[in-house]
């Protein structure tokens, strides 16, 4: 039983929630507004997630800690294995034995601002075969 007698929204109804739906469409949401501080310590690589927890940054195979914690540009958690294949650009910090910990993916803006590491950074967007032949023999010279 409805006790509430319903009420038209009428003109100021309308006009009021036409300008709410204008307001939100307009402003961008707060998770892109938002700046993320990253470490000193914080280095800047392409990542490639292969079979988790094995990983490679700027060609070099690595692996993640236990409780490695990878944030998306939205500062959200994501699991390592919804990313497999995809070349990232990262900013990443080491823990004590050398194991990847934490890995942020980066956005536009992000990526724009200098870094250490980033010059080691190789950007192609195809693979071959012998890649990892050739960077075998690099590392032999």
């Amino acid at each position: 039983m409805n006790r509430c007698a319903r009420r038209p929204l009428g003109a100021r109804g309308l006009a009021l929630s036409a300008a709410l739906t204008c307001a939100f469409a307009l402003f961008p949401p707060l998770s892109q507004a938002q700046h993320r501080a990253f470490p000193d310590q914080a280095m800047r690589g392409q990542m490639v997630v292969g079979t988790p927890p094995v990983i490679t940054i700027n060609g070099k195979t690595e692996r993640l800690s236990p409780g490695a914690r990878i944030r998306d540009t939205d500062n959200r958690i994501v699991f390592a294995n919804t990313l497999s294949g995809q070349q990232l650009v990262v900013n990443y910090v080491r823990e004590s034995n050398g194991l990847v910990h934490e890995v942020w993916l980066l956005n536009a803006f992000e990526k724009a601002q200098p870094r250490a590491g980033a010059s080691d950074m190789e950007f192609r967007n195809y693979n071959s075969g012998s890649d990892a032949n050739n960077n075998n023999n690099a590392t032999a010279r």
